[in-house]
């Protein structure tokens, strides 16, 4: 050993094999949480933190007193660190899957560990009786639980005011206690990213059911779903550029509301596609088109769309964009009729009354005008009086 000298008394705190051989045989690297235990590899670190180092590993920050009472601001990832706590972490590994927290997101827990986020999320995805790995507090809630939570809460207090046990205008105290913790954890889910609790988070905004009616902030959670590609998000944020709703900051454009409906309807949407029909047979926003029309009334119908069936109906009637066919439109406003929808049982009366599509039947028509009627169709009334006066006659 003449031409190696042993340099201090530090060894593998796994293996044991001195370090500090001049040569470079066995370079020794501190574990970058603690410092205070060598390894020769990142094998024997690994197998020396499942061993026993987990439990007694203790980070520097947590070995200086008062540290951690520092001011934390948020991180690029929504985290809480200071610039010199942030720096300080990324030098070290995650003691999650040990590898370097520097070059991944990070996630600072409450307890002021940092984490990959990745790994984080892992651990959440158990449920939040997860802790943190190294003191063991437990994991706040991920957005899942966060929103599955906040629309069990809600859902209660919403079937209450259907039932008119209440109102939203006059919750008691505890019932508004409730939806603002849901309206909380919604919150929170939607700003961890989570799509339907970002719709969800817009929608009581516009309609103010629980919460102050606020457009603007209800524009832009409804947007943000949208961007993300939830169709329903897409279809509402469509109707908002559709007739510009005042107070949500949103510009009325058919040409943007067109191609929030087109995006919505191409994932299956039956609303967007019954309202991308609309667009193409009135040429708002897009190039009319008949066949373009018939096309998407057509998909929404076979969706169960009573107001598609309706038109659908009204364009085999008249042979636009679909050539013209007395007993297709019989059938689909029918089916639309059948579903409560007013003006399809007005028009299936008057294809009774003129035998159009279907054997001449008086009596059939006078029973669906006057279900249309019912529902407020003044045609439809006129339709019955007109009836009458020709059975006095």
């Amino acid at each position: 050993m003449n031409d190696k000298k042993i340099l201090g008394n530090k060894t593998c705190g796994n293996c044991l094999v001195p370090g500090g051989i001049t040569g470079g045989a066995h370079k020794l690297s501190a574990c970058s949480r603690c410092g205070l235990v060598f390894y020769c590899s990142r094998d024997c670190q690994r197998a020396h933190w499942k061993a026993n180092h987990k439990q007694c590993c203790i980070a520097k920050a947590d070995r200086a007193p008062q540290q951690q009472q520092q001011q934390h601001q948020p991180n690029r990832l929504g985290s809480h660190c200071s610039a010199a706590s942030s720096a300080a972490c990324l030098e070290e590994d995650c003691s999650i899957c040990l590898d370097p927290l520097s070059g991944a997101p990070v996630t600072t827990l409450q307890c002021t560990h940092v984490f990959h986020a990745a790994c984080v999320a892992a651990l959440q995805h158990f449920g939040v009786k997860q802790a943190c790995p190294l003191c063991r507090k437990p994991l706040p809630a991920g957005p899942e639980k966060l929103f599955e939570e906040a629309t069990r809460i809600y859902t209660v207090i919403a079937r209450r005011v259907k039932r008119g046990e209440t109102s939203w205008a006059s919750l008691a105290v505890a019932e508004q206690r409730d939806v603002d913790k849901a309206v909380a954890k919604w919150r929170a889910a939607a700003r961890a990213g989570h799509t339907e609790a970002q719709y969800d988070m817009g929608l009581i905004h516009l309609s103010g059911n629980g919460v102050a009616q606020d457009g603007v902030e209800a524009a832009y959670w409804i947007g943000k779903a949208a961007e993300h590609g939830y169709p329903a998000a897409q279809c509402t944020y469509a109707f908002l550029f559709l007739d510009g709703t005042g107070g949500t900051g949103v510009a009325q454009s058919y040409e943007v509301a067109a191609r929030w409906f087109r995006k919505a309807a191409d994932q299956g949407n039956a609303d967007a596609q019954e309202k991308l029909g609309g667009m193409f047979r009135k040429g708002c926003g897009v190039v009319q088109s008949n066949v373009e029309a018939a096309r998407w009334y057509k998909l929404a119908a076979r969706q169960g769309n009573s107001h598609a069936q309706n038109k659908l109906g009204d364009m085999y009637s008249n042979g636009l964009g679909v050539q013209q066919n007395d007993v297709m439109a019989v059938q689909l406003f029918k089916k639309a009729a059948t579903q409560g929808h007013a003006k399809a049982q007005y028009k299936l009366g008057v294809m009774f009354d003129r035998g159009r599509g279907v054997e001449q039947s008086s009596e059939e028509a006078v029973r669906w005008y006057k279900k249309a009627g019912d529902q407020g169709v003044a045609e439809a009334r006129l339709a019955v009086l007109g009836y009458l006066e020709r059975l006095l006659a």
